[in-house]
């Protein structure tokens, strides 16, 4: 008997999924218990909520309206009950997966261990990328396709001045990275795996 292939689990269920991707959580002091989390998403009206590690990742379904709306709920009820800002970016699983599919650095060959992904909030004018530096940290390189700044940081991102203050004030908006294992874990639970 052939086996037939199950359908993707965005085209499966009524709203659409989204990955939300916190920064600054269970960092210095700013303690953030996932389950904490994953409750004020569900209070937030969101449904099917899971989180990966403690880093503040979140994949939930809902609304488009609602998920306009979710990083700013979210964020008032982080500062109302933990008492610090915790910025949200948000990307539908579409736009994950087209994240996952366009790495730059991965195609050339990189080690996928050197490579992250930083996911900013707004996409940033032509102008403002043009002003980014590409020797400010060698030998790491970065590339801005769009809404994201692909990283490749073969010394370890935590020797590079490739920074999420660096690209804030660079790009003016909020920016919050990720390993790119955890870009495609994320990928992977988007689509209900």
């Amino acid at each position: 008997m052939k086996k037939q292939a199950r359908p993707s689990a965005r085209a499966s269920r009524d709203k659409p999924v989204h990955v939300a991707l916190l920064r600054g959580v269970n960092l210095g002091g700013r303690r953030l218990p996932m389950k904490d989390l994953a409750a004020m998403f569900r209070d937030a009206g969101c449904g099917d909520v899971r989180t990966y590690i403690q880093s503040g990742n979140v994949v939930f379904e809902a609304r488009p309206a609602l998920a306009r709306q979710v990083p700013a709920l979210v964020s008032e009820a982080i500062t109302d009950r933990f008492g610090f800002e915790a910025p949200i970016v948000t990307r539908t699983a579409a736009e994950m997966e087209d994240v996952a599919s366009h790495n730059p650095f991965l195609k050339a060959g990189a080690d996928p261990k050197t490579l992250h992904v930083v996911f900013l909030q707004d996409r940033p004018s032509k102008a403002r990328v043009a002003e980014l530096d590409p020797g400010r940290s060698p030998p790491d390189e970065f590339a801005v396709q769009g809404r994201e700044v692909y990283l490749h940081c073969p010394n370890g991102v935590g020797s590079s001045k490739l920074t999420m203050p660096y690209f804030d004030s660079k790009l003016q908006t909020i920016a919050t990275a990720r390993n790119w294992n955890t870009v495609l874990k994320l990928v992977e639970m988007s689509h209900g795996d």
